[in-house]
């Protein structure tokens, strides 16, 4: 991976904080070239050092305002016969429109997620009626979230 510079890492700031700048904006703000900018953007793009952009969507205001922390644990030889891969699992559960995030943890539980749905019965529906049914899962704690005091997916450059 390429190193980044003082003015790559000027730019990946201002594109956290307002990913609707155009690169001629963040060329005023930086001192650089508009030509120069969009150059380093679109580099760091091919790189993967910047993933995508993304609206902040308020969860609330699309029916989707009850969020969960679900920590999973499953056991790693029930999957008939075969060990069952922690990252496959990952994927599978992943692949559910309710789950936001999904990481794979160390300690006593091998996954966390975060859930979001419009009611606490669609959290508890999908805990029940998909989560659980995935083969070797074995033990699920639902923690609900009560509020949010700093949601992010910045990185402090």
């Amino acid at each position: 991976m390429e190193k980044l510079d003082k003015a790559d890492k000027e730019i990946l700031q201002l594109l956290q904080e307002n990913c609707r700048l155009s690169a001629r904006e963040i060329a005023k703000k930086t001192g650089s070239l508009t030509t120069t900018v969009y150059a380093k953007i679109r580099r760091m793009e091919q790189l993967g050092v910047i993933k995508g952009y993304h609206a902040e969507i308020e969860g609330k205001t699309v029916d989707r305002g009850v969020k969960a922390i679900v920590l999973v644990s499953f056991d790693y030889h029930s999957g008939k016969g075969k060990a069952l891969s922690q990252r496959d699992i990952a994927k599978q559960v992943a692949s559910f429109a309710e789950v936001q995030d999904v990481h794979i943890i160390s300690g006593d539980w091998d996954l966390s997620l975060k859930v979001v749905a419009e009611n606490v019965d669609k959290i508890g529906q999908f805990v029940i009626d998909k989560l659980r049914k995935i083969d070797g899962i074995d033990k699920v704690t639902s923690n609900l979230v009560f509020g949010t005091e700093k949601e992010s997916l910045q990185i402090n450059i």
